[in-house]
């Protein structure tokens, strides 16, 4: 191939310049020698390539030429091999050789006898290669002058150093922005929980099973079952009277109370909305289902208790009943709502806002268990209770506008297995009776001035004190004036001599007072205490009355006269049978009482406190004192009738007394008169007593208090199996003895 014409280098007939040697100025030598030192085969600058060909090339370093490395890299590393041993040839031969050999290396110019090889481009074809390994290396002629330092080529940019520096600042913004995260994950977590917290938070009450109140052989007289309670919110009502409408036959309540709830309305002192009010308590289960299916806006229901009473009315005036939230307002409900009121749960736990009020899955969560209540066992007989209750209310029916009390007391035990009360009313609907008084326990609240029953006090603590005997006696006159006032008998003697049995068969009042002032002011006052008057019992009932008794420093003179037949004398139903049951219980006298036991929520009992007792008479004088009593309801002949024969009951002895007394309410006396008569049986070994009290406001309470008596201790008796009186009768009285 002709070489290039466009080449500086070479002159018109094609040959390269400086061939020979000195054929060419020296500066031209130099500008070649320059070119050399600058670049090398692989673009690296001669002092590069120089320092890799001498730690090849040992042998280089001993010339002291600071271009031999670049020239035997130009030369292709043959000079270096050959040495001196190939002598140089004349400067045409050079170039000559250079310019026939091909290659990589480039073109050679020959400054001072030395090859130098100029770059060449690859994609060239007709540029000359040069030879390699044969040609021979030529020694320097002449020294060289200083050869300036080249200068590098500028460096482009590293990719991977900006990618290592990006990769830093990334990994150094995620680290920061974990780290943070971990910190307010770990450390500042309570803090930034705790602040939006409070809205996000729902608390629903998990109402406690209230206690049952049993009777003595666990048959319920009150339980609690599951209900529902109907709400509404009302500023999602959309039209409150159409609403209520739809939920007033469902509900029973009229249409305009519930839509009276449903107005919209703030929060009184507040601008915030009401959005909560109930529309119904104690809903059945079924109908609250029905509720639901309506899907009515606004409207919904929630869990709830319902105080449910299966006998109605059965032992009402003892139980009493609770409000709407359970807590007992009246009778025994409220006297233990402490012990039969549980203790509420509550969940709390994180909701979502807005229409998805629904538990956040893994938010804040915390339930407390409720505590269902424990329930009372009380003494009373439900089968006994229906029964004295039917009775009462039939006799009581007898006499206009009568208010009648019974009590029955177990001997010895002092347990009370029926306690009456007419009027009386529905517990589960306590609102709908004519007067409140309707529901109050006459045996406990019936203040009377108690009459003539009394006078078995006054007996008994004369017996007791040696004032009489069995088989005293002595004349009675009609009257007997005390304090400027008489009294008389009912069943007047003419002052004939009367035994102790035939004063209380008739009941003298002036035989009676006689005996008292032998007693004495200060000795009936003790027995009357000692008898349990002038304080409340402890039965277990609230708002028992204490009665009153009028102490001796202030009797009057007629005080004499009224105190031992059983006026001037405040006291309960339930008082003058606990003190006749004192009789029975051959003179011991013990506290009457309704709880039996407590159950509590795990099925443990837990016994009552023992009742109170204390000796009052002797078990002689007790049963002298019953034996006594007989004649109130045996005594029938010549001389008169006993005012008590209508108590007697077939097959059984019968011990008690008749009374007449007055009522009190507020501390003033009513019109009209009470009526009462208590009495145990069998009266050789007293089982039970009972006390009937009726009193009416035109009278003729009397006649029905014995009748009422005779069914009840009859009904009990058969009840309980006791066996008849038959092979022992009642003795015969001599009312007047010779």
């Amino acid at each position: 191939m002709p070489p290039r014409s466009d080449d500086p280098r070479r002159d018109a007939t094609g040959s390269r310049r400086g061939s020979s040697r000195g054929s060419e100025p020296r500066e031209a030598g130099l500008g070649g020698i320059s070119d050399a030192r600058a670049y090398t085969p692989r673009g690296r600058t001669v002092r590069e390539g120089g320092a890799a060909e001498q730690r090849r090339t040992p042998r280089s370093n001993r010339s002291g030429d600071p271009f031999r490395p670049a020239l035997q890299v130009l030369d292709g590393g043959r000079a270096g091999r050959a040495g001196t041993r190939e002598p140089a040839t004349d400067g045409a031969r050079s170039g000559r050789r250079s310019t026939a050999a091909g290659g990589r290396a480039g073109v050679v110019r020959t400054v001072s006898s030395r090859p130098v090889r100029e770059p060449f481009d690859d994609d060239d074809e007709d540029a000359p290669r040069p030879r390699r390994r044969s040609q021979p290396r030529r020694p320097a002629a002449q020294p060289r002058r200083p050869v300036r330092k080249p200068r590098r080529p500028p460096r482009l940019g590293d990719p991977r150093r900006r990618l290592r520096l990006g990769t830093v600042l990334a990994l150094a913004l995620f680290a920061s922005i974990g780290v943070r995260l971990v910190y307010l994950q770990t450390v500042d977590t309570p803090a930034y929980a705790d602040g939006g917290l409070p809205n996000r938070l729902a608390v629903v009450e998990l109402p406690a099973p209230r206690g049952a109140i049993l009777d003595r052989s666990g048959e319920p007289l009150a339980h609690s079952v599951e209900a529902r309670y109907v709400f509404a919110d009302p500023t999602r009502v959309k039209d409150r009277f159409a609403t209520a409408r739809l939920l007033s036959p469902l509900l029973g309540v009229p249409v305009s109370d519930l839509a009276e709830k449903m107005r919209k309305r703030t929060l009184p002192g507040t601008d915030t909305p009401l959005q909560f009010v109930y529309l119904a308590r104690g809903v059945e289960i079924a109908i609250a289902k029905r509720i639901m299916e309506l899907d009515l806006a606004g409207i919904n229901v929630h869990r709830d208790e319902r105080r449910e009473v299966p006998g109605g009315d059965l032992a009402a005036n003892l139980i009493g009943f609770v409000s709407q939230d359970m807590n007992g307002l009246e009778g025994l409900e409220a006297k233990y709502d402490d012990v039969l009121r549980g203790q509420a749960g509550k969940r709390t736990y994180e909701v979502g806002l807005g229409d998805l009020a629904a538990p956040i899955p893994g938010g804040y969560s915390r339930t407390t268990q409720p505590q269902p209540g424990s329930s009372l066992k009380l003494t009373v007989d439900r089968d006994l209770q229906f029964m004295t209750q039917r009775i009462l209310a039939k006799q009581t029916a007898k006499v206009k506008g009568s208010v009648g009390a019974a009590v029955i007391i177990e001997i010895p035990s002092g347990e009370v297995l029926a306690q009456a009360s007419q009027p009386t009313y529905d517990a589960a609907n306590p609102t709908k009776v004519t007067s409140p008084s309707d529901r109050d326990d006459a045996a406990t609240t019936f203040v009377v001035d108690p009459g003539s029953i009394h006078k078995a006090i006054t007996f008994g603590a004369a017996l007791q004190e040696g004032v009489i005997t069995p088989d005293t006696a002595f004349p009675v006159p009609n009257t007997i004036d005390r304090g400027g006032v008489t009294f008389r008998d009912t069943h007047p003697v003419d002052g004939r001599t009367m035994s102790i049995p035939g004063m209380l068969a008739f009941s003298s009042n002036v035989g009676t007072i006689e005996i008292g002032e032998k007693l004495g002011k200060e000795r009936l006052f003790d027995y009357q205490k000692r008898f349990g008057l002038g304080q409340v019992t402890g039965e277990g009932m609230p708002g028992e009355a204490a009665g009153r008794l009028l102490p001796p420093d202030q009797w009057s003179g007629s005080a004499y006269g009224s105190v031992p037949i059983g006026h001037s004398v405040d006291a309960t139903p339930l008082q003058m049978a606990a003190a006749y049951a004192t009789i029975a219980n051959n003179g011991t006298y013990v506290q009457p009482h309704l709880v039996k036991e407590t159950i509590g929520a795990d099925g443990e009992r837990s016994p009552a406190a023992a009742p109170t007792t204390r000796s009052v008479l002797s078990p002689a004088n007790a049963a002298a004192l019953r034996q006594m009593m007989e004649a109130v309801t045996t005594v029938d002949g010549p001389d008169g009738r006993a005012t008590g024969l209508a108590a007697a009951v077939p097959g059984y002895r019968v011990a008690g007394k008749t009374g007449t007394g007055l009522r009190y309410d507020g501390g003033k006396q009513q019109p009209g008169e009470v009526g009462s008569f208590i009495g145990m049986a069998p009266a050789e070994n007293p089982r039970y007593v009972v006390a009937v009290f009726v009193w009416s406001p035109g009278g003729g309470g009397g006649a029905v208090a014995a009748p009422a008596f005779r069914e009840m201790m009859g009904f009990t008796l058969r009840h309980y199996r006791v066996p008849p009186s038959l092979t022992n009768k009642s003795p015969k009285f001599e009312v007047f003895p010779r």
